[in-house]
């Protein structure tokens, strides 16, 4: 079904496949910088669910059939949020016509299949929408005086933004949500990870498709394997704030650190 497809563009999953291509794959540079505007910007998208608290349609009146599973409140729509940042941020990177066209498509069949399933109302779109609008305008502005500003200071200084600011949104974050945990650990893991590869690993790639394949067919097959692996063995532990940070956690850092390590020293650049 066309619509399922268009939807599953939207989930944590596809991310978790999607953004270790853009990084370790097409461009390192715009990849790292897609992957915290991606991460804060679900940070936002969920803080604010919490705080509108508006239902989705098949909670407000059980005559709506659900054709697909949603979990939490209903506005902002994530999935339209996302699909704002994520195209928008990558067709005003690279500027290609094809891009902006192939990112049109999905600003409209990404949110139309939410639509479509049920699980959300016209508003919660034009929520997802403005918000992610406003976040992507805001990153584009900020993010080169925060790199310049950031680079120019020491690795203490860098390390304690990439640990502290994390840790506040986790604290910030309403109790009993599990959305900050998850994305406030992966956001600390991959902070630290970054800067520690720049400063120790120095993960630079040219044009070679077939060991593009490569690292991205062994990256993702551990990232996968940590994303999976970990969920199973955790599950029924008790606890679960405390093993979702470090299941989420060593998702980053693997994301940032350990696959360009084992890239560089595998000699698959």
């Amino acid at each position: 079904m066309p619509f399922r497809a268009a939807t599953a563009l939207g989930e944590e999953s596809f991310f978790l496949l999607f953004l270790p291509a853009i990084y370790w794959c097409i461009d390192r540079r715009i990849g790292v910088r897609l992957t915290v505007l991606f991460l804060f910007s679900a940070y936002l998208n969920a803080l604010v669910k919490v705080l509108a608290h508006q239902p989705r349609p098949f909670q407000y009146d059980p005559r709506v059939r659900r054709l697909s599973f949603a979990a939490g409140h209903g506005l902002p729509s994530g999935h339209t949020q996302h699909a704002v940042v994520t195209w928008g941020y990558l067709s005003a990177s690279f500027r290609r016509p094809w891009l902006w066209v192939l990112s049109g498509l999905l600003l409209v069949l990404i949110p139309l299949s939410r639509l479509y399933l049920g699980v959300h109302f016209p508003t919660d779109l034009a929520g997802g929408y403005l918000l992610g609008a406003l976040i992507l305008l805001a990153f584009i502005k900020l993010e080169a005086p925060v790199a310049a500003w950031l680079k120019r200071r020491g690795l203490a200084w860098q390390a304690g933004a990439a640990l502290g600011v994390p840790a506040v949104m986790i604290l910030c974050y309403p109790a009993g949500d599990p959305e900050g945990i998850t994305v406030g650990a992966t956001l600390m893991g991959f902070g630290l990870g970054f800067i520690l590869e720049r400063r120790y690993v120095g993960f630079e790639y040219e044009s070679s498709w077939k060991k593009a394949i490569l690292r991205y067919l062994l990256g993702t097959a551990v990232l996968v394997s940590l994303w999976l692996g970990l969920k199973t063995a955790f599950d029924g532990l008790g606890a679960e704030p405390l093993f979702r940070f470090i299941r989420y956690w060593l998702v980053g850092i693997w994301f940032a650190l350990g696959a360009p390590w084992l890239f560089t020293k595998g000699r698959l650049l």
